[in-house]
């Protein structure tokens, strides 16, 4: 939270690889620190959540909340929320309809 507070880093990705169960100071933290990015303005996403971990988030309806990525991979690759809806918009770019 520091980071993305103090420092104030456009993105920032968190690592659940070895978390494998998130209680509600867990969900918590999340909660926070996607709240302080999002007032930052910055990209806040999750990768590597465990099976527990996941059922945590969608029985409190988090996980659409939040972006979930698989692998570190996957979250590096992908784009962010914004650009991708502009990359998959239909058109020429010129914003005007035909």
């Amino acid at each position: 939270m520091a980071l993305l507070r103090d420092q104030r880093v456009p993105q920032l990705f968190v690592n659940m690889t070895g978390v494998k169960y998130v209680d509600s100071s867990g969900i918590a933290s999340l909660v926070e620190g996607l709240k302080i990015a999002r007032d930052l303005g910055s990209r806040f996403l999750l990768y590597g959540l465990s099976k527990p971990a996941i059922t945590v988030l969608e029985l409190t309806h988090l996980l659409r909340v939040f972006e979930v990525h698989g692998t570190e991979e996957e979250a590096l690759a992908a784009l962010p929320p914004a650009a991708d809806k502009f990359t998959l918009s239909a058109g020429d770019g010129t914003g005007e309809s035909a």
